[in-house]
């Protein structure tokens, strides 16, 4: 219950009114001002929602000015150095983390449910051969409401589990046989005894006379490892784009399927789960490590419209620390595999040189999360066409557990963002002929 007041005062008539001060557990406090309109007349006008909190959570805390994510509650640096994919996930959903047999318990469920509907796997002979995979796993996951709809009473919290879990153990299965058929190969079922990542790598890449993991072809144990810590670093990050339209869809009522594919379409943005795919394409326009200088000097002109992909964050002011989590495996993947592509090898120039450059230094401008993503998962043979789709893998996660997070709370009104209009006043219609 709010201790504090903030007054407002209402320059045009002299009223002034007191409202709430809404004290957190950790970063800003907030302002209810849900009676501005009301006592004042007027409304906030926050475009893009910057300074404006739609929602109360306990899922996950960002404090950008210091580079803290925080779980939970946990440190992201110590759930990526400790935990397994599933076991953050259990976390999202549950706000605890799992003791052994809880684990063991969810992993079979999310397995369990990875299976499709063999009406559903049908579903993808409908899209030609080189739709886009994101295309793909928007429209087969929006699907599913009408292949399980035995469970979609959301007030049921039993139900929502079910859908909750159904949806992170499906969403591999699908994204793996978007990509299968986009490239004409066959469909490749889950295996129960796998684990998350070994899954979902398995029903990538697996050919019809082999299985990707087997005695002979073993799947590099760094390569899961990366997946891993990949998909933990992704798993939520607050009320980002993404999750705030899962949220505004799940205020309507919507069925959880919807709710998560109306993410991913806003996940598809190249402005949000794209940047990874960004820094791909800008290396590629930088083309060799000789022409590095050039664009670092092209990065800092600011009559130039080139931009250094891949550095600086929206909410980190100073660093990301998913970033400084996974640039030591991203230099120990290259390790492995940059002989094989001078991308790598441009890549580890660029980093270089930015973060020697005092140019950037002064800006604090660091590579994030996504410079090191994009390569990670070049250097696993993802297709960068699957790299948004990966990111939906992983925050599914953390689109579920606000999901059930708003389910939960009973008084949570539906969605309704108001304007500034600065559109035409009120005007009377004119008959064709005399426009």
């Amino acid at each position: 219950m709010a201790s504090e007041t903030l007054l407002i005062k209402h320059a045009g008539t002299g009223k002034q009114v007191e409202y709430p001060l809404l004290k957190s557990t950790l970063g800003a406090d907030t302002v209810d001002i849900r009676n501005l309109y009301k006592d004042l007349g007027c409304f906030t006008h926050d475009p893009g929602f910057v300074a404006t909190a739609s929602c109360s959570s306990k899922i996950t805390f960002i404090d950008g000015d210091s580079g803290v994510l925080l779980y939970r509650g946990y440190p992201i640096e110590q759930l990526a150095e400790s935990c397994e994919f599933t076991e953050v996930a259990y976390l999202l959903m549950n706000g605890e983390l799992p003791n052994q047999s809880q684990l063991q318990d969810f992993n079979l469920e999310i397995n369990d449910r990875a299976i499709i509907h063999e009406s559903l796997r049908k579903f993808f002979d409908g899209f030609h051969y080189d739709a886009h995979p994101m295309a793909m796993l928007v429209g087969v996951v929006g699907s599913l409401s009408a292949f399980y709809h035995s469970d979609l009473n959301i007030k049921d919290p039993v139900s929502r589990k079910v859908c909750a879990t159904r949806l992170i153990g499906k969403m591999p299965t699908i994204a793996a046989a978007s990509y299968r058929h986009s490239v004409g190969r066959p469909f490749v079922y889950p295996r129960i005894e796998l684990s998350y990542c070994e899954n979902f790598l398995n029903m990538m890449f697996s050919r019809s006379s082999q299985n990707y993991i087997d005695q002979d072809h073993y799947i590099d144990q760094d390569f899961v490892k990366a997946l891993n810590l990949l998909f933990i670093l992704h798993a939520d990050h607050e009320q980002n784009a993404s999750t705030s339209t899962v949220r505004l869809a799940a205020s309507t009522g919507a069925n959880p399927y919807a709710c998560i594919a109306a993410g991913i379409a806003a996940l598809w943005g190249p402005a949000h789960g794209g940047a990874n795919e960004a820094v791909l394409n800008m290396l590629a326009e930088i083309g060799t490590v000789e022409n590095v200088p050039k664009y670092i000097a092209k990065a800092k002109d600011p009559e130039d419209p080139f931009r250094l992909m891949g550095f600086g964050h929206r909410v980190y002011k100073n660093f990301d620390p998913r970033a400084t989590i996974i640039r030591k495996t991203c230099h120990e993947i290259l390790k492995k595999t940059q002989s094989s592509d001078p991308l790598f090898e441009l890549a580890l120039a660029v980093e270089e040189q930015a973060l020697k450059d005092d140019y950037f230094i002064e800006r604090k401008l660091y590579p994030n999360v996504d410079f090191y993503s994009g390569i990670i998962y070049k250097a696993l043979n993802i297709p960068v066409e699957m790299f948004t789709v990966m990111f939906a893998i992983a925050r599914t996660a953390g689109w579920v557990a606000h999901w059930m997070e708003m389910m939960e709370d009973a008084s949570t009104p539906i969605s309704r963002p108001r304007q500034l209009y600065v559109g035409p006043t009120r005007r009377d219609f004119q008959p064709i002929d005399e426009r």
